[in-house]
């Protein structure tokens, strides 16, 4: 098989990062149903939950030598595109995941540095509509920073209102049906670009 046709054949790899210790919160559930989403879409998908982001903070230059930290910077390497949800804290990210976030500086140096070219789905539970959107416009702006590319569609939940049942399923019907077109975009996106490779590999 040809390398122009294994890149169009090889299903997209979707990444999901997820910035709570609380596998039950809302921000994981949602994470979880999203990248089930993708995988009915054709997608292989993994998730790093935050006991595998349990890294020191981050101080420059990383010396090597983490295997939980070189383990989550291969997979974030490898992946397509990713799917990064958090609970809003004060405005912003879980301290957790901001540490994570900075952990991609390592990428700098690469052919494809930080999260270029990969589509970035965000996801934000909070307990407030005000805390939500504040948190995901602070989400947006550290993915642009990492030259990575927001989803046009970024999904945020008052999670004063859970929008899951005690089975962790999403019962809200507008909620699932945004989770849907944001696994179309990261989906879409990722083929796009597969296409696109593969073009210029023709030319």
């Amino acid at each position: 098989m040809s390398p122009t046709t294994s890149a169009v054949a090889r299903p997209a790899r979707i990444l999901g990062i997820g910035g709570t210790q609380r596998s039950s919160s809302s921000s994981n559930r949602l994470l979880r149903a999203a990248l089930g989403s993708c995988r009915a879409r054709g997608a292989e998908v993994e998730l790093i939950a935050a006991d595998q982001l349990e890294f020191s903070m981050y101080d420059p230059p990383y010396p090597g030598g983490d295997p939980a930290v070189d383990r989550y910077l291969s997979a974030v390497r490898a992946a397509d595109c990713l799917i990064v949800a958090t609970p809003g804290y004060h405005g912003g990210v879980s301290g957790l995941l901001k540490n994570a976030l900075d952990f991609l500086q390592e990428l700098a140096g690469d052919d494809r540095p930080y999260l270029d070219d990969k589509a970035v789905g965000c996801i934000v539970a909070a307990a407030g509509w005000q805390a939500a959107v504040s948190t995901l416009a602070a989400l947006r702006s550290t993915v642009h920073a990492l030259r990575g590319w927001p989803t046009p569609l970024g999904v945020t939940v008052n999670s004063s209102v859970p929008p899951v049942d005690p089975e962790g399923r999403v019962t809200d019907p507008h909620l699932v049906r945004q989770l849907d077109v944001l696994a179309d975009q990261l989906t879409g996106f990722a083929r796009r670009r597969a296409d696109g490779a593969s073009a210029v590999a023709l030319a």
